[in-house]
């Protein structure tokens, strides 16, 4: 490997060694009306990978989507579905990772409609759960509790999209 190469993966692992700023934190209420869940937004982590990596240093592909099940009540004349999704998140030079997401709706009256929310669901989470694996920047950070409740605390800022100091804020 030249210097130059290793120069490039070294100042990558610096970035993807940060963690997220309040800014691409969101919650939302837990299961059952149980403790708020802490995550990122599809979107944002979606931009924040062409950020790291480039828009064309990094491609998803599905690897595998399972419908899991769909239920149909007669009663209600709803259905239920849960899809599983398999995604390959692969760099330009062909460094990957896959991992699994998961898709679910509950009462809904369109079996299509239903379908096709869960299925993009369980991408986008697929997506999000692949890139997690390349560093806390990417979302990693947000499986440790202490960052969470910490980082939540903070008010949001503004931030320029256009500049890169939003990555220096957590290292």
């Amino acid at each position: 490997m030249s210097q130059e190469s290793a120069n490039k993966i070294a100042e990558l692992q610096v970035k993807l060694n940060k963690k997220l700023g309040p800014e691409y934190i969101s919650q939302r209420p837990g299961p059952g009306g149980g403790p708020k869940l802490t995550y990122a937004e599809g979107w944002k982590i979606i931009n924040l990978a062409n950020e790291v990596f480039g828009f064309n240093g990094w491609s998803s592909s599905v690897v595998n989507i399972t419908v899991d099940f769909i239920d149909y009540s007669e009663e209600t004349r709803r259905f239920n579905v849960g899809v599983t999704a398999i995604v390959r998140v692969t760099l330009r030079d062909g460094v990957f990772h896959e991992d699994v997401g998961y898709g679910l709706l509950e009462n809904s009256k369109s079996k299509g409609q239903a379908l096709d929310k869960c299925k993009k669901e369980a991408v986008t989470d697929a997506v999000k759960r692949t890139l997690r694996n390349f560093g806390n920047l990417l979302g990693n950070c947000l499986y440790d509790k202490s960052y969470t409740q910490e980082v939540t605390k903070i008010k949001i800022q503004q931030v320029c999209r256009l500049c890169s100091a939003h990555l220096s804020r957590f290292s």
